[in-house]
This record gives C-alpha cells, sequence and structure tokens, in this order.
C-alpha cells in the first residue's frame, strides 16, 4: 500500500468507522491508480448500486485534490460524467422494462429499498422535468430519480442535460467542501442536509434568474418590433 492510499484509508475508517477493505477500499483504489476517472468510476457504480455513498465518495475526491493526488477540476468533470452515465443506465432499464419490471428488479437488489424508488416516482409526478434537475440534489431521490424519468420515456436530451446541470452543482458543492476542510474533509458527510439546502436554494434561484432575465429579454425584444 502506498503512503498516499494509506493516508486515504486511514481517512476513510475514522470518518466512517467501517472496515476499508469493501467498497470503500475500492473506491480509493480506483483514485489512487486511475485519478480521477478513478473517482468518477466509483460514482457511477453508486448511482446503481449505493452501499458508499456519494456524499462520502465526493468529499474524499476533495480531500484528494487538496493533497495534490487529483486536479480539482478534473474531479469534478469526472465525477459529473460518472454521474451521468450511472443515471443514463438507470434511465435505460426504466424505459426499456417499464414500471412493473424494474420494480421487480430493484426489489431483488441488495441495499436498495422499494421505497425509495417510490419517493422518486412521487417527486416525478408532482414536479415532471424539474425533479429530474432538483432531485440530483437530493439524497435517495438524486440515484432514483432516473427510473420514473426512464419509464415516462422523458425527452432523453433534456433528460441529459438537466442531469449533468443538476450533478455538476451537487458535486463541485461537495468536492470544493472535501477540498476546502482537507483532512476534516469528514465533516461534509455529517452537514450534507445542511448544505443540501444552500445549495437547492442557489440552484432554485439560478434558475428563477435566468428565466426572468430571458422573459425580459424577449419582452423587450417584442417591444422594438411593435
Amino acid at each position: 500500500m502506498t503512503p498516499t492510499n494509506q493516508v486515504m484509508m486511514s481517512a476513510l475508517a475514522q470518518a466512517t468507522q467501517q472496515p476499508t477493505d469493501g467498497v470503500a477500499g475500492w473506491a480509493i483504489e480506483m483514485m489512487e491508480k486511475l485519478g480521477a476517472p478513478g473517482a468518477g468510476l466509483a460514482v457511477a457504480l453508486e448511482n446503481l448500486f449505493p452501499p458508499l455513498p456519494s456524499e462520502v465518495i465526493l468529499p474524499l475526491a476533495g480531500f484528494a485534490a487538496n493533497r495534490g493526488d487529483l486536479g480539482l477540476v478534473s474531479a469534478i468533470i469526472f465525477t459529473t460524467l460518472g454521474s451521468v452515465v450511472g443515471a443514463l443506465a438507470l434511465y435505460g432499464v426504466g424505459a426499456l422494462l417499464g414500471r412493473d419490471r424494474t420494480r421487480a428488479l430493484i426489489g431483488r437488489l441488495p441495499l436498495v429499498k422499494l421505497e425509495d424508488v417510490d419517493k422518486a416516482e412521487d417527486w416525478f409526478n408532482r414536479h415532471g422535468a424539474k425533479a429530474v434537475l432538483f432531485g440530483r440534489l437530493v439524497p435517495v431521490v438524486r440515484s432514483m430519480i432516473s427510473v420514473p424519468a426512464g419509464v415516462e420515456r422523458m425527452a432523453l436530451p433534456l433528460f441529459l442535460a438537466l442531469t449533468a446541470f443538476g450533478s455538476l452543482v451537487w458535486n463541485s458543492a461537495l468536492i470544493i467542501a472535501g477540498y476546502a476542510l482537507g483532512e476534516k474533509w469528514h465533516v461534509v458527510e455529517s452537514s450534507v442536509g445542511v448544505l443540501q439546502y444552500v445549495v437547492l436554494a442557489g440552484a432554485v434561484g439560478a434558475v428563477t434568474w435566468f428565466v426572468v432575465v430571458k422573459i425580459r429579454s424577449r419582452s423587450s425584444a417584442d417591444e422594438k418590433v411593435e
């Protein structure tokens, strides 16, 4: 085990109080061997099989960037790409199998609860396309929101765009927090509930501002035509 790997394993063990010879250790191995693409791979698989939450992987990637083991920007890019790939896989399952067969499949998977799928489905039914964007900022919903989007055959380009933007915002927030905190990166996991609402409020504000600017711009253009 290299010195970098030892530091990462020790940091993870202290933060999570869990053994690091399973998925956690594998995630760290991926980051050490593959760099930022390894972090992206870990996040992609976390979307499908969540034994190690992204609330741990992302701040840990930020800590690795703080140490110089990863590039901060590349960590954000690759983890966002991993999020999109994992989400696309779940979208494909929902689209190909439909609601009932997808639920039956998920019900047989370890560490995945049908209640989580129901929560994401309810979120999607109430909020539509906005659920895909803002759902990426909400634990549990973040992974499972892709399933009802696939079942309902949401337009794929729109799904990918909203997923990428929402993932970029969330991944950046957690990675930068881990980077800023350094060896205290694990504080992010315990504070993720507060961070979630801060990021969600910021995202809603940004989208609202964008819509207002577009409406004003269109109104100005109409007035000039008249």
